[in-house]
């Protein structure tokens, strides 16, 4: 590496042109050609001819969430000092990404490779579950993409891409399946969490841990006016229903039904986004239509709309996790949660998942375990308005901790390390070497 470097610096380029190719194939042989080509690449950013490369994958780019916000956020912290790619699997543009999360991207760039495994049977969501032993791995076209750039970012804990860029980084959200042929997760340098939830369950399933936890950045909070009786919820209408879409509704008609004159002027508010024929949101759809009003449903919102909902609702409910046994369908974190106390709602949250480490039971909010809790604790703040202002005070108070500040400085440090570390060769100390001369003359 110092030699190629030396040999860079010092003589004219039509020798560094006969040379270094004659180097490169003699060093190959010793070495391998992909670790040849990452010296010489690396080269090219230890003498400032570019940045440092960042590729970020995400095969569920296209939709809108709180993992990919998550790592957009960050895309945006880093864009001035490294060169970066989104990769997905799907049709999506930067300005999506901007609008959807008020993000400045300008400096990003995307690409979009297709798995021809999931566009011959007409898959919207790339579920790498699907993927059984006894199959080629789809994702190998990723990591063979992974070979140009400096840092791979695995965004969404596809555990099947095999990293063979230097450096890898792979943020897990939680680890959705259990460890099988095509599993490539230990190859990673680091392994970074969004929660204590996910911690725990990144060690049951996969005999883990990672290098440090980072919770989801989170900056909603809007112009304060006055509150609204409204209780909102927002999440995506997955094809699943994890979000229970469905059960709030019950829940809502329940409250209606038992305290009819309390509940009078009170509306739900769903809000959340859903792909092209999606059955859950047509049952969603097919279920409002049976009842008595009262209840919005609100589909792909733009950003603004969800912000005024914020800042109007006084309740928020999130039931993510009802009824399930498995860990997968409980929420990793909870950022919409979050986005709510930032406008001082109230939050009503199920007592499972990672919305334990935001909210601070009967402080903060509370948590249920059963739609007979989520209604009671919502009748109670309803028709105690000084518990409710209680509450939304210190919920507000407690979301401050998730805000920015803390994950910019986190993102912003490991990278300038990572940075810091791969564009400066270190030559041998002179004290270590005589040391270890000194040593080996006395054995």
């Amino acid at each position: 590496f110092v030699a190629i470097k030396k040999l860079s610096e010092y003589q004219k380029p039509e020798i560094i042109e006969t040379v270094l190719p004659q180097l490169s194939d003699k060093l190959a042989v010793i070495y391998s050609r992909l670790k040849v080509d990452r010296i010489l690449s690396r080269l090219q950013v230890v003498g400032g001819d570019r940045k440092m490369s960042i590729a970020i994958y995400d095969h569920g780019l296209h939709f809108i969430g709180g993992g990919q916000k998550y790592v957009a956020t960050m895309a945006s912290l880093l864009q001035n000092q490294f060169d970066i790619t989104f990769i997905t699997n799907k049709p999506v543009a930067i300005s999506d990404l901007e609008s959807w999360y008020g993000l400045n991207l300008s400096e990003c760039k995307i690409k979009i490779i297709p798995l021809q495994f999931y566009e011959k049977r007409g898959m919207q969501c790339i579920d790498s579950s699907i993927i059984t032993d006894d199959l080629e791995n789809p994702f190998d076209e990723i990591a063979r993409e992974s070979k140009s750039y400096d840092i791979f970012v695995n965004a969404n804990q596809l555990e099947k891409v095999k990293p063979l860029s230097p450096i890898s980084v792979f943020f897990c959200h939680f680890p959705n399946t259990f460890r099988n042929r095509h599993f490539a997760v230990d190859d990673y340098t680091f392994i970074i969490a969004n929660s204590q939830f996910t911690v725990k369950w990144l060690d049951k399933r996969w005999n883990l841990k990672p290098t440090f936890l980072l919770y989801p950045p989170v900056e909603m909070e809007t112009v304060k006016v006055p509150k609204e009786n409204i209780i909102l919820a927002v999440g995506q209408l997955e094809a699943g229903g994890t979000k229970k879409q469905i059960e709030l509704i019950k829940a809502f008609r329940s409250l209606r039904g038992d305290y009819p004159e309390q509940m009078q002027g009170w509306r739900l508010v769903l809000v959340g986004s859903s792909i092209p024929r999606n059955p859950y949101l047509k049952t969603v759809q097919n279920l409002l239509k049976q009842g008595s009003g009262a209840i919005e449903l609100k589909v792909n919102a733009d950003l603004e709309e969800v912000k005024s909902l914020y800042a109007k609702a006084s309740i928020f409910w999130h039931a993510c996790g009802l009824g399930e046994v498995n860990p997968q369908r409980f929420e990793h974190f909870g950022m919409a949660t979050v986005e709510a106390m930032q406008n001082r709602c109230a939050p009503i949250v199920f007592n499972g998942g990672g919305q334990v480490e935001i909210v601070e039971n009967r402080r903060s909010g509370f948590l249920f375990n059963s739609v007979e809790e989520l209604c009671h604790h919502s009748h109670q703040l309803i028709v105690n308005p000084d518990l409710l202002a209680e509450i939304q005070a210190v919920a507000y108070q407690r979301s401050q901790y998730f805000r920015m500040a803390h994950f910019e400085e986190k993102v912003k440090h490991f990278f300038e390390i990572i940075h810091k570390e791969y564009a400066t060769i270190r030559l041998p100390n002179p004290a270590d070497v005589a040391q270890i001369v000194d040593l080996n003359r006395e054995g």
